[in-house]
């Protein structure tokens, strides 16, 4: 963890702290349950929380896709040009990325929310793109989001089924995982989580993104009570 990254939070009152685990560079021959079971278990107590960053995940299921092996139609290359520039990253706002929404969501679909939020925006209305054209476009991470080498020269997709991913993760280990979309500018989601899991809570305690996104290969973080 940089020096810049507490390893301690209060949520109402009760002290955590947030134990990023680093591991091997992700391929997709990995499983997001035997990494677990090789870095972070033998360092978990009772009761401890495993947060995992959506983007390795997906990396293990398949879905980096490397941009030389994009088709980029004529959609793609005229829709991208309409999508905001935000602070936390490219997203849809590159050929490559947008083609994967496309190829993710179906081309009809994303023509409608780019024409609906193209409307929107005249009114002062935000979010309705990502709204009508769901949750997986708005998980895509472009080329270059990742510092680390391969991925640096991926679109990452958004993991798969991440509420039984998190499911699976508990019924093996006992430990309620969640599956967190985290930035360094404060936004922080909880995509999926094991039964039982507070959604809140998981967003609170990790709302600071104490793993960090850069090339620190920490794909888990240990959420522990500090007693």
């Amino acid at each position: 963890m940089s020096k810049e990254r507490n390893p301690f939070i209060n949520v109402q009152s009760v002290r955590f702290e947030r134990i990023p685990v680093k591991t091997s560079i992700l391929t997709a021959q990995d499983d997001m349950l035997e990494i677990i079971r090789e870095y972070a278990l033998p360092i978990m107590q009772e009761g401890d929380i495993i947060s995992i960053s959506e983007s390795p995940l997906a990396i293990t299921q398949g879905r980096a896709v490397p941009v030389a092996e994009l088709k980029i139609g004529w959609l793609a290359k005229l829709l991208w040009r309409f999508v905001v520039k935000v602070p936390y990253g490219i997203g849809l706002r590159h050929p490559a990325s947008m083609q994967c929404a496309i190829d993710e969501c179906g081309g009809w679909r994303i023509t409608l929310a780019a024409t609906i939020g193209a409307v929107s925006k005249l009114i002062g209305r935000k979010g309705d793109f990502y709204r009508i054209a769901g949750k997986q476009a708005a998980l895509i991470d472009a080329c270059g989001t990742s510092p680390v080498p391969p991925y640096n020269e991926t679109v990452i997709k958004g993991p798969l089924h991440p509420e039984k991913e998190a499911q699976r993760i508990f019924d093996a280990t006992g430990h309620h995982a969640a599956i967190m979309d985290i930035n360094d500018i404060g936004g922080c989601c909880m995509i999926g989580g094991s039964k039982g899991l507070s959604r809140n809570f998981m967003e609170t305690v990790m709302k600071d993104n104490p793993q960090g996104q850069g090339d620190e290969l920490t794909p888990i973080c240990i959420v522990r009570r500090v007693r």
